[in-house]
């Protein structure tokens, strides 16, 4: 057999039945004849996006595979790439590169040279004896330590060199690390002996599956908790002791007891200095429980560290804790989180219940929540006004559930994660909240929806402009109607195969939802599209 060959052998061991792809690339072919399905997009970054969402779905069980072209099909997938780096996704992209004897030729793009500041590890297989070999070592750094995305180049003519012998490549061993103990005890006994303790989870809740774990915690200590967008519905936001998700916009209550504490526990998260990241403030004591040792004292100094598995460090600390419980200020707690939220909710009524129009994106967000089916929903946002009007308010009931995103945040990424998690999840209702920029990027992706029968419901908001640029380009605005975008993207959905409706009237938007949902259930792709007012109002405290 050829290396093609052996790689899909090698993907077919390793339980991958989905690959990815753009053409040209000799693996999407030798997958189709072992049954393993090709998915062909519209552009490489979206493929891309589609085996990242595949990958956190199952808590990087199942690897999200991704194959394109040599030269402009690696170049065209950088960004992609780079956001799964980001938000540390484990993706095996798999780049054809150029003929050896070329690859050292400029201008000819080499995925190594480049790639190697946004992958976890990059390699080129050079000889076919040794393609087991390199495989091997990128399935072992995608199943073990840190996540990342994981590419490996391989060149035209060594996808056809003939690799001599038998395969014996097996699936790669997981391994897992537990905490030193001493450490534990140390960290729970300073949380046990706050006075105003806080929980920050990330997203390495969802890859431990340790979400159980983290709610015994919580319930234990009467301790609040919030999360990262990444480890948005790592904790059920309906909990009374749930305060919702940080990030740039972010609910009052997460602000209100992120000030107050005193110890802040991040479980599973890296506490990266961001944007779009919550900020931790100064003089709180830190315990820092993460799988990565580079992220101790990178942005937030750690008075108590704790390295391994979130769920092992979870369960560590919940055995250290033995019988302890404290009920009364669990009751405390829960106690001021109502009335924090309930206030907060109160000064926010005017938008999520506005009968204006064209409506505030709240208010379809609003009707949006209470329509679908919280547990058996699948949603992520856009990046930009998406992302900071839907984060806030959506309340997450079941893990897995909400795709957050956004150290970097391409706009556009949106679609290419409904569509892999409508994959990777087809029973569930997936959704991707997007405006009339983001649609200008990746949009035609939407035909792949229609192409290869994945009915996502895709909810974009159209407000014929820019508005989170309005305040940036003022000038630019006024002279030249710079920020002025639009469209009819409901016909373009229709001219592309799928359901497309346009939403003007208030007393349509939850009877198109649920034309909507329908749809999705007969298997057609659905764009609404909700004519909205130009809102540039978010929950932000700075």
């Amino acid at each position: 057999m050829n290396v093609a060959e052996l790689i899909a052998e090698i993907l077919e061991i390793e339980k991958i039945d989905k690959l990815f792809a753009y053409p040209v690339n000799p693996l999407t072919e030798t997958v189709a004849a072992r049954g393993i399905r090709p998915i062909i997009v519209r552009q490489e970054r979206v493929g891309v996006h589609m085996a990242d969402a595949v990958s956190r779905l199952s808590s990087g069980d199942e690897i999200g595979v991704f194959a394109m072209q040599h030269g402009p099909g690696i170049e065209n997938s950088f960004g992609g790439v780079a956001q799964a780096f980001g938000d540390s996704v484990p993706v095996l992209v798999i780049a054809a590169g150029y003929l050896q004897p070329q690859s050292q030729i400029a201008p000819n793009f080499s995925a190594r040279l480049n790639y190697q500041h946004i992958t976890k590890h990059v390699e080129t297989i050079t000889l076919a004896s040794e393609a087991e070999n390199v495989m091997r070592r990128a399935f072992s750094r995608l199943r073990n330590g840190p996540r990342g995305p994981v590419l490996v180049e391989v060149p035209w003519d060594v996808f056809l060199a003939e690799h001599e012998g038998p395969v014996t490549y097996t699936p790669v061993v997981t391994a897992k690390t537990a905490p030193h103990m001493p450490a534990v005890s140390a960290a729970v006994e300073a949380i046990k002996n706050a006075r105003r303790p806080l929980i920050y989870a990330g997203q390495g809740v969802h890859y431990a599956r340790a979400w159980g774990e983290l709610k015994a915690l919580a319930e234990r200590l009467g301790a609040p908790v919030t999360t990262s967008l990444q480890g948005k519905s790592a904790f059920p936001e309906t909990h009374a002791l749930s305060l919702g998700s940080g990030g740039c916009a972010l609910p009052e209550a997460v602000h209100h007891f992120t000030q107050a504490a005193d110890v802040i526990f991040g479980i599973g998260c890296s506490f990266t200095e961001n944007d779009y990241a919550l900020t931790i403030p100064g003089g709180k004591t830190i315990i820092h429980a993460t799988l990565e040792a580079d992220h101790l004292n990178k942005d937030v100094r750690a008075q108590h560290a704790l390295l391994g598995d979130a769920k092992l460090i979870l369960e560590a600390m919940l055995e250290e804790l033995g019988h302890y419980e404290n009920p009364a200020q669990k009751q405390a707690t829960e106690e001021e989180i109502a009335a924090v939220k309930t206030k907060w909710l109160s000064e926010w009524r005017a938008k999520l219940d506005s009968d204006e129009v064209p409506f505030t994106p709240y208010r379809v967000i609003r009707d949006l929540h209470r329509t679908v089916d919280l547990d058996n929903t699948i949603i992520t946002h856009d990046s930009g006004s998406p992302r900071d009007q839907l984060s806030p308010f959506w309340e997450t009931t079941v893990p897995l559930s909400y795709i957050g995103w956004g150290k970097t945040t391409l706009l556009g990424t949106g679609l290419g994660y409904a569509l892999g998690a409508k994959v990777a999840q087809p029973d569930k209702l997936c959704i991707n909240i997007w405006g009339d920029a983001a649609i200008g990027f990746t949009g035609m992706d939407f035909e792949t929806a229609v192409r290869h029968d994945i009915p996502i419901l895709s909810v974009l908001f159209n407000n014929l402009c820019m508005a989170a640029e309005l305040g940036w380009m003022p000038v630019s605005t006024e002279k030249f109607d710079s920020t002025a975008i639009s469209g009819d993207y409901a016909a373009f959905a229709r001219a592309l195969g799928g359901y497309g409706e346009r939403v003007t009237e208030l007393e349509e938007i939850i009877p198109a939802i649920k034309r909507g949902i329908a749809e999705t259930r007969k298997g057609n792709p659905v764009l609404l599209e909700f004519m909205t007012s130009r809102e540039t109002a978010r929950s932000v405290y700075k």
